[in-house]
């Protein structure tokens, strides 16, 4: 029986934690980090939760099932989980999170150098894609090419830029916004959402398997095993990532006053810092966060849709890299702004469909629970959307009148008495086969 040896394994945990760490990972911890000030700590916990907590237990849950979403979403029925696994492919492939990689990497890795310029954005993204595209057609490859070389660089780089923001801060600890002074802890969740990392965690756990099994390894047991190890080591350096992100943030206000996003903290910082010399050292350290975190997506959506539609696998990396180049010309202030109802709608299923699967051995027939369960979430997340879209208007007042609902959490409630009520009904029929 084959396993893989120690220096495989940090390369796996390696390549994991690159596919995890993007975009979304680099800009919302600062942002968050200066929005909460001195409630900095509390809202990082929160943020931690669904930008660390959820993406972990989503792989572990992968994991237990085989590696893929098919057998998480199987107790709701093939129509719906083909559905549910469509809407969180396109959200986090060419639709959203693929272009802002590479967006988020010419704001910060670029404009500094050569100002805002769209045809400088077009040559970019199309060398970028270019390069995505290259890695992406070999997925067997990618723990060699990202765990193995790219990764070590780019922690090189976090090291020397997280080191700098807790040991040279710029500054003290800002005062709170008023948001995150009232609710630091919910505010710090939700910013967790805009990571998409639970959602990307959905699919990468087919690209963790693929990479496992492209080493030799068969057996159910190790490939969950290596899975989970990998998960761990993402989880912890992701963990060390933000809190340096957010300290930078919060210490950062002096510099950054007026800054609307955290590419803007992030360049002030840098370059009140270091200069040039720090200029340079962003640049790197986004570009190939970004990198690899593309590379992940499209060869995830690569594997998922070749296997759903009678295309292969090169046509959908193909199709997908040629989408998600002419979408990223959009900018990124209008890629966020579009994305966010989106993600908000995406987020509670997730979180549900997480937490239902890692419970399902308590269930007789899973799909007694999944069903009415996953249905309600659904609901509450399409009026959670709408809500963050700012189409009140077509909210129905009941839902605004819910427990938390103003945190955009509205859903909980009604979601937790749907899970114990189905539960009941679960305990209370004959068994049957799941």
């Amino acid at each position: 029986m084959n396993r893989l040896k120690g220096y495989d394994v940090v390369a796996l945990g390696f390549m994991t934690f690159a596919l995890f760490l993007g975009a979304g990972n680099i800009i919302f911890p600062p942002s968050a980090g200066m929005a909460a000030g001195s409630e900095l700590w509390i809202t990082a916990i929160g943020f931690l939760l669904t930008g660390v907590g959820l993406p972990l237990l989503t792989v572990v849950a992968l994991a237990r099932v085989g590696g893929g979403m098919d057998q998480l979403t199987s107790p709701i029925g093939r129509i719906a989980g083909v559905a549910l696994a469509v809407a969180v492919y396109l959200a986090i492939g060419p639709l959203f999170a693929t272009p802002r990689t590479a967006v988020v990497s010419f704001e910060m890795g670029i404009v500094p150098f050569t100002g805002v310029s769209d045809m400088a954005l077009l040559v970019f993204s199309c060398l970028y894609f270019g390069l995505v595209l290259f890695l992406s057609l070999t997925p067997g490859e990618l723990v060699d090419r990202v765990g193995k070389f790219i990764t070590p660089l780019l922690i090189v780089a976090l090291l020397l830029l997280g080191g700098a923001a807790i040991f040279m801060p710029v500054g003290p600890v800002g005062v709170p916004a008023p948001d995150y002074a009232r609710a630091p802890f919910t505010k710090g969740f939700l910013d967790g959402y805009l990571t998409m990392d639970t959602l990307g965690a959905l699919v990468f756990g087919i690209v963790i398997t693929t990479a496992v099994q492209s080493r030799g390894i068969r057996e159910p047991r190790l490939i969950t095993r290596y899975t989970i190890v990998a998960g761990l080591m993402a989880a912890a350096g992701l963990s060390l990532v933000y809190l340096a992100l957010f300290y930078l943030g919060a210490t950062s206000h002096e510099i950054a006053a007026g800054a609307e996003n955290g590419v803007q903290i992030l360049t002030a910082y840098v370059d009140h810092r270091f200069g040039l010399a720090g200029n340079l050292l962003l640049a790197v350290v986004i570009t190939l966060a970004c990198l690899t975190t593309a590379v992940g997506l499209v060869t995830a959506c690569g594997e998922y849709f070749s296997a759903l539609l009678p295309v292969s696998y090169r046509t959908v990396v193909v199709v997908f890299s040629a989408f998600s180049l002419l979408v990223s010309n959009q900018g990124l202030t209008q890629l966020i702004s579009v994305s966010v109802p989106v993600l908000v709608g995406l987020y509670p299923l997730a979180i549900v469909l997480v937490g239902l699967s890692l419970m399902r051995q308590w269930w007789r027939r899973p799909s007694t629970v999944f069903v009415p369960v996953m249905a309600v979430t659904l609901v509450f997340g399409i009026v959670d959307g709408f809500a963050a879209a700012g189409l009140d208007a077509v909210v129905p007042a009941f839902f605004t009148q819910l427990p938390l609902a103003d945190k955009s959490l509205g859903w909980l409630v009604p979601v937790v008495l749907t899970l114990v009520v189905a539960a009941v009904v679960d305990r209370l029929r004959p068994t049957h086969p799941a």
